[in-house]
């Protein structure tokens, strides 16, 4: 006979699951305080708690009348929403709600402000009240499909879907890296040799500076997926975090390997090579130093892998870098982290 667990099969019943105790067990500071309060009150009596915590006599009633209904539990004792019952909802034209559905249809997915400065003339033909940038977001926010198209495509059956952008994990906008290896940043540079095509992937740790580089002559992931298991081998401390941009050569094989190590990976935005500036800064390093110098050797990647293995042994254990106060890497780390003893030549 088989048994199964009740959430077998039913997506998302785990988290609900989570949550639910994490709510229904959850006592807050404020729940806390009040037991506290109330423990006064039965001690000391009122006159005592008036003046210790200022808190009235119906109050205390009611916090105990809270606290015996829920069988005594510090949980019922939690603030409650404060959140109005009644509130105003917002009213909008229709005919203006229609016109900026055909905008947003017509020219898929404008924003706030291009829909604005389209929808000017619109109003002022028809003499109705021009809403503001703001006002156009909400909305947008307010329809169930965000007034958002996707481009569709036919299946082999002939069924018309819609294809749907991927969502991808951001970096957080107030990501400090705190300790070594807790995100590590990759990106690839490419070369045009001789009208063939050579890569170098790249890859920063963004705490210590501490970079790796591979030259390879192909763009697929599987290449990636060989530098990234190579970095871990090499690099001294666990990797927490990935960041990537969004790159073919980051995508299936990198991903998987990086989803089967229980890491996070990170994509930037389209076009926003800030959010990956160490990877970025050292990409121009990299160039300017050494590859500006030993370019046609990336016809070879083999020997040019070799040269690359003595110039990143420098870069990593001698060269002076002004983010670390005018210490390599190593000297960094071994300064600021006396467990990671170990060259980079010697792992």
């Amino acid at each position: 006979m088989q048994i199964h667990r009740v959430s077998y099969g039913v997506r998302g019943f785990v988290r609900l699951h989570n949550y639910a105790i994490r709510w229904s067990r959850m006592v807050t500071d404020e729940a806390k305080r009040r037991a506290r309060i109330l423990s006064f009150w039965k001690k000391y009596g009122l006159a005592a708690t008036r003046e210790a915590f200022g808190v009235g006599r119906s109050t205390l009633f009611v916090w105990q009348a809270r606290q015996r209904a829920g069988d005594g539990g510090f949980e019922s004792l939690n603030p409650a929403s404060r959140r109005p019952k009644t509130f105003r909802r917002s009213s909008f034209s229709p005919e203006v709600v229609s016109e900026i559905r055909r905008i947003r249809t017509a020219h898929p997915n404008l924003g706030k402000e291009k829909v604005h400065a389209l929808l000017a003339p619109f109003c002022a033909r028809r003499g109705v009240l021009f809403p503001s940038i703001a006002t156009i977001g909400r909305i947008i926010a307010a329809a169930s499909d965000k007034m958002r198209t996707f481009p569709t495509k036919v299946r082999h059956d002939g069924r018309i879907v819609s294809r749907k952008r991927q969502k991808r994990v951001r970096k957080p906008k107030q990501f400090i890296a705190t300790h070594p290896g807790h995100c590590l940043a990759f990106d690839t540079v490419e070369r045009i040799i001789h009208g063939s095509r050579r890569y170098i992937v790249t890859g920063t740790d963004l705490y210590s500076r501490f970079s790796f580089a591979f030259a390879t002559r192909s763009h697929a992931s599987a290449a990636a997926t060989q530098f990234f298991r190579a970095i871990q081998q090499l690099f001294p401390h666990p990797i927490q975090h990935i960041l990537t941009d969004n790159g073919s050569e980051f995508m299936k094989h990198f991903d998987e390997e990086v989803r089967r190590l229980h890491k996070t990976h990170w994509h930037t935005y389209p076009k926003t090579p800030k959010m990956n500036a160490h990877c970025e800064r050292f990409n121009r390093t990299i160039q300017e130093e050494f590859v500006d110098y030993h370019a046609p050797e990336l016809l070879n990647p083999a020997s040019f892998n070799r040269k690359l293995a003595a110039y990143l042994s420098w870069y990593n254990g001698e060269r002076p870098h002004w983010s670390l106060g005018l210490k390599s890497p190593v000297q960094y780390l071994i300064e600021n982290h006396p467990e990671s003893r170990m060259w980079w030549t010697d792992t």
